[in-house]
């Protein structure tokens, strides 16, 4: 039987291999060395890290840039005109539509002047610190795949995310808490479900933990009920000294040893994580900087809350999903433009200020990458004959950065005078994955890991740059 850590890479069978995996990698090393000196191998510069950790705030369902962040003075006066558009949307390929102008007024703000809607008037405050990406761009106009892409990089499923990404290239900050932390909307799961967080191809124990900012914050975690913790405590060691016989005998990882994994880190996560999630410990100051106790701010203050404090205590990556179920109960305004976005922006803007500012405050904010924005964003076009809905856009849409190694106060990109497609610096979700990993200090195009033939990226087999005039 092949070991798998020769099929995946890790081991070699050859002279160089050996030398490369021998001495604890000391060997390989000098051997570096001396190659890089004559000439037979490349050295390349090593990349110092901007970032520890990632908060990707995931506005699910996909907001408007042009009612948010992507100030377009052009459609004002112009409601209810018709003009020949191309878009591609839920409602497939049209060539004209009836413009729906901005419903909100736009103030600049921050030494930058950025203009922002009233929709977000305290996240406005914080545009010195913030990155905008105006000329995102998307394969799919269509929910469940491009979930999938901004998430995993593809269309379909079963790729890993990429939180397991970060885990399985930097490894865990602590070994008492999961890598990756995943929040979902109280009101339900995105469209796809688990495929958004899940390893794929790749061990289980790189994928993401679902944790509850109120109520019993992780399930399952508390032993059944007559099992003590010296009990578990003495059933786990039994386990562990059965795997490792186990993988003397196979002679390397397999599932079984991801299970154990997983196992173990649950034990350890008893004793750490009650702690971890207690807000209680927080002052009343700090949590009203989030807007917890506060009726509309509550849930989405309450998880960043959490995501700071989960930062702290070594997490790689939480993602918190502002929106659950399905339309009207997400970003995905089909209907009432008005009542969805002022709903969904309520509820995420002064918890999203208060955490840049918290992070700002604590010295955080330099190493921990605060990522915004949904799948899409939505077209300047009325889905319907009549009322407010936009329809999908992938074309064109507006996602920000803060903090962990971002150049503050900048605008990247734009769409055209409609808002309708990225038209300057067009930038494709993988640009994203690969601003995001470069940042953390992994190089996008050598980070791979092996499967179905080939070494395979988040950023695909063809590779992608950075965004650099993001980068500080």
């Amino acid at each position: 039987m092949m070991d798998p850590r020769i099929q995946h890479g890790i081991l070699r069978r050859t002279r160089r291999g050996f030398l490369l995996d021998s001495g604890g990698g000391f060997v390989g090393a000098a051997l570096a060395a001396m190659m890089g000196r004559d000439g037979s191998l490349p050295m390349a510069a090593p990349r110092v890290p901007k970032a520890k950790a990632v908060i990707f705030l995931y506005m699910y369902g996909g907001p408007s840039h042009i009612d948010t962040f992507d100030y377009k003075p052009t459609l004002n006066g112009m409601n209810d005109k018709t003009v020949k558009v191309k878009t591609f949307g839920r409602g497939g390929h049209k060539n004209e539509g009836r413009i729906v102008e901005p419903r909100w007024r736009f103030k600049q703000y921050g030494a930058c002047g950025k203009w922002v809607s009233d929709l977000f008037p305290n996240v406005a405050t914080c545009v010195d610190d913030i990155a905008f990406l105006h000329s995102m761009t998307a394969d799919s106009p269509i929910h469940g795949s491009a979930m999938l892409q901004m998430n995993t990089g593809r269309i379909l499923s079963g790729s890993p995310c990429i939180g397991t990404w970060v885990n399985y290239g930097l490894g865990a900050l602590s070994e008492n808490l999961p890598g990756f932390v995943v929040m979902l909307d109280p009101r339900g799961g995105p469209i796809s479900g688990a495929k958004n967080w899940s390893s794929g191809y790749m061990s289980a124990r790189y994928q993401a933990t679902v944790v509850r900012a109120e109520g019993t914050p992780i399930l399952d975690l508390d032993n059944p009920k007559g099992v003590s913790r010296p009990m578990e405590r003495r059933m786990l060691d039994t386990l562990q000294e059965y795997n490792r016989e186990h993988l003397e005998r196979v002679g390397g990882h397999d599932a079984l040893a991801s299970r154990m994994a997983s196992y173990e880190l649950a034990y350890r996560m008893q004793a750490t994580a009650p702690e971890a999630v207690d807000l209680d410990s927080e002052s009343a100051e700090t949590k009203a900087l989030y807007g917890v106790d506060e009726k509309r701010t509550n849930v989405f203050g309450r998880q960043c809350l959490l995501a700071r404090r989960l930062v702290e205590r070594g997490v790689r990556m939480i993602q918190i999903y502002s929106g659950g179920n399905h339309v009207e109960s997400t970003w995905d305004a089909h209907n009432d433009l008005v009542k969805n976005h002022t709903l969904h922006a309520g509820e995420t803007d002064k918890p999203i200020a208060g955490l840049i500012n918290d992070l700002k405050r604590r010295g955080m904010l330099d190493e921990t990458l605060i990522v915004w924005g949904g799948e899409f964003g939505r077209q300047p076009t009325a889905e319907y004959a009549k009322g407010t809905g936009r329809d999908h856009n992938s074309y064109g849409f507006t996602m920000w950065l803060a903090g962990g190694g971002v150049k503050g106060g900048v605008s990247v990109g734009q769409t055209d005078e409609l808002g309708s497609a990225a038209v300057g610096n067009r930038y494709h979700v993988k640009h994203l994955h690969a601003t995001m990993l470069e940042l953390l200090g992994l190089d996008p195009n050598g980070l791979s890991y092996f499967y179905g033939g080939l070494d395979q990226r988040l950023v695909g087999v063809e590779g992608a740059q950075p965004i650099s005039e993001v980068i500080a």
